[in-house]
């Protein structure tokens, strides 16, 4: 048998295994990633919404861990212990670190409200509009088999990580490092303020 005549034999059931797949047939995996990002989404406004700045960084842990979760869910298990490792472990503690070296209040904080909800709530319906319009144009007709192997795999991303996007990674440790120092440097200010006042 020539190859032609495999690849004419192979290519129908090709076609039907892909055209049996639709969105009135789903599986486990995509009705558990639709779940965990309704969670995801509903603690994101949780986040935004609250006017307890701790409560505002607890759940953005909740948020941030359900993105992790749903990178594992794509076999993308490099950028889902890269989430929990980097945003979920460092960026809410030092989060935390800031609250506390600033003496933030713990309960309800009226400051906390701007007032510009509608301004806001604008400019975040229209970035997620941007998002969702680039990433469905971008991978409108692209198959994640997410029953196959893990295409994520930790030396690939890796790999390119750091030689595509090291510059990017680094400048965001900077400004980690920045924050930090700022909220020491606002500490000190507030605590030189008060001995004066003492006096």
């Amino acid at each position: 048998m020539s190859l032609a005549a495999a690849t004419a034999l192979a290519a129908p059931v090709t076609t039907t295994a892909a055209g049996s797949h639709g969105f009135l047939s789903p599986t486990g995996v995509e009705i558990t990633f639709l779940l965990v990002g309704l969670v995801t989404f509903g603690a994101a406004i949780v986040t935004v919404t609250t006017r307890q700045l701790v409560h505002a960084a607890l759940w953005l842990v909740v948020a941030l861990g359900g993105l992790a979760v749903e990178y594992l869910l794509l076999t993308a298990e490099f950028i889902a212990w890269v989430q929990v490792l980097i945003y979920v472990g460092s960026v809410v503690v030092l989060l935390l670190f800031g609250l506390m070296l600033t003496r933030a209040p713990i309960g309800r904080s009226p400051d906390a409200d701007s007032g510009n909800r509608w301004a806001a709530l604008t400019v975040a319906l229209a970035a997620a509009a941007a998002l969702v319009w680039v990433v469905v144009d971008a991978f409108r007709t692209t198959w994640v088999d997410l029953a196959g192997p893990a295409s994520g795999s930790t030396e690939v991303t890796g790999a390119s990580l750091f030689q595509n996007w090291v510059l990017p990674f680094e400048a965001l440790s900077v400004l980690l490092l920045a924050a930090l120092v700022g909220a020491i440097v606002l500490s000190r200010k507030a605590k030189s303020a008060e001995k004066e006042e003492a006096r």
